[in-house]
């Protein structure tokens, strides 16, 4: 027993909406497209869970967050699957996978058929178990990666306000869900290894801005140890968190948000992996040409940086989701993937953007007391990533266009006075038109190199003052 499909999307997450939706748009035909998710719910926004799905007032909640709302484009609820003929088969998990043979066999045992797959399983939270730590099973130790992590986080939240809450991990989800914490009226400690919070990409100065805004908001923090713990008492309920180094934090609940693993397991063996997740070339399409890779179980070329990377975050998701489709329906006219990394967050009346990549030396600027600031990365004499904090909509669109053009930097002194102002002054300078192609009956003449509008224009004039010089010519010529 079995159902056979043109396309089918592995995974139900942000990637397989916005995949859906492309293919909706290039015409895809009722019948020929499946999605396949272990959720019991449509492709949906997942970065509400953290953000919007956690407030006290007016909370978010499905069907307002379907994807693709997050683009400002169509939401898909179920029932525009079904106008589209787009088959959703949700809750259902993929048990194996036999790339040569095209088919996936269901837990139910029913085997699904394609001709193309694209494989959108995203990640998986990291357990505490995977630390030698025990008490995941705890009443109240929550995680939040989809909609019933996010629905048990909520159940937990609003059962200890004025509690102590203990969140593990300093990083996206330690960042936004302490945010959330607080905002419910919870007391937060934070918990992580390393020196400063957002390790992975802050600055220690950008870091520290971040921290002493947390502590105004009665948030503490303990850093450089782990979990190594927990008291629980006789109802399964944690009471305290024990650390490596001896500290005993009461606590009324716990958030884990130690990392996530990409979901290849169905793939190892099948196809090539690199750097966790699975390979795929500037077209998403992975090591058989059957099958395509996209959001977080994507390793890809990033053209900008030069190498291959896997990026965790919603933006790659959508985009390399959309690009896929189009390489797929449209391969004559799809070049490679060519993406910024982009990076953000939003956590209490603050709001970041970083674009591009953090590696080599750093400088900043702004107003670090409480203003707008960032900074710039500078690697082997060109800028290669640019922060930002408190900017208006088309500044973030300026340091964005600033990294894309990845400008020589001779000066850093200059680059921190001119702060904002230096990706401003990049981003308006005249850009080369591309080149123009000029046809005649006898030759075509490509220029390759670029050429302003005015050089074009008096080398339109100067064809035409020679071409008439020509024609005078013969005609005299012919006279003699």
């Amino acid at each position: 027993m079995g159902r056979a499909f043109v396309y089918v999307i592995l995974g139900g997450g942000v990637a397989a909406g916005y995949a859906a939706l492309e293919f909706a748009k290039r015409g895809v035909s009722p019948g020929e497209l499946c999605i396949i998710s272990e959720e019991p719910v449509a492709p949906y926004e997942r970065p509400a869970l953290s953000k919007g799905y956690l407030l006290s007032e007016v909370p978010a909640r499905l069907p307002s967050f379907h994807t693709c709302v997050g683009a400002n484009e169509e939401r898909l609820t179920p029932k525009w699957y079904k106008e589209h003929g787009i088959e959703l088969v949700l809750g259902t998990r993929v048990k194996s996978a036999d790339v040569k043979r095209k088919t996936l066999l269901t837990a139910t045992g029913e085997t699904i058929s394609y001709k193309i797959l694209i494989i959108a399983t995203g990640a998986r939270a990291l357990r505490l178990e995977e630390f030698g730590v025990t008490g995941s099973d705890a009443e109240n130790v929550c995680y939040l990666r989809d909609l019933a992590d996010a629905n048990r986080l909520v159940d937990v939240m609003q059962s200890c306000t004025g509690g102590n809450a203990v969140v593990i991990g300093g990083g996206y989800i330690g960042m936004e869900c302490a945010a959330s914490l607080v905002i419910n009226k919870i007391n937060v400690t934070m918990v992580f290894p390393e020196a400063q919070f957002m390790a992975r990409l802050f600055t220690p100065k950008i870091a520290s801005f971040y921290e002493q805004y947390y502590v105004s908001k009665g948030v503490k923090f303990v850093k450089g140890t782990v979990l190594s713990s927990f008291e629980i008492d006789s109802n399964k309920k944690v009471t305290a968190v024990i650390l490596r180094d001896g500290s005993r934090l009461p606590a009324d609940m716990v958030v884990v948000g130690i990392g996530i693993r990409p979901n290849t397991t169905l793939f190892e063996g099948q196809l090539t992996l690199e750097k966790g997740g699975i390979k795929a070339n500037g077209r998403l399409q992975a090591s058989y040409e059957s099958v395509y890779a996209v959001g977080d179980v994507a390793t890809f070329p990033v053209k900008l940086i030069r190498e291959n990377r896997r990026l965790e975050h919603v933006d790659s998701a959508r985009k390399s989701a959309r690009h896929a489709v189009a390489a797929i329906m449209d391969p004559e006219k799809t070049g490679e993937f060519d993406y910024l990394p982009f990076f953000y967050s939003r956590v209490f009346a603050l709001s970041w953007q970083f674009y591009g990549d953090n590696v080599g030396e750093v400088i900043h600027f702004g107003d670090f007391t409480g203003g707008k600031f960032g900074a710039y990365w500078v690697h082997k004499g060109h800028l290669v990533g640019s922060f930002l904090e408190g900017g208006t909509k088309e500044e973030y669109e300026t340091i964005a266009n600033a990294t894309r053009l990845q400008p020589v930097i001779d000066d850093l002194a200059m680059l921190e006075t001119q702060g904002l102002g230096f990706a401003l002054a990049v981003s308006q300078k005249p850009s080369p038109s591309p080149p123009m192609e000029i046809s005649s009956s006898a030759s075509t003449v490509v220029l390759e190199k670029p050429v302003y509008v005015c050089h074009a224009t008096v080398g339109v004039l100067v064809a035409t003052a020679v071409a008439a010089f020509a024609y005078w010519y013969g005609r005299r010529r012919r006279r003699w």
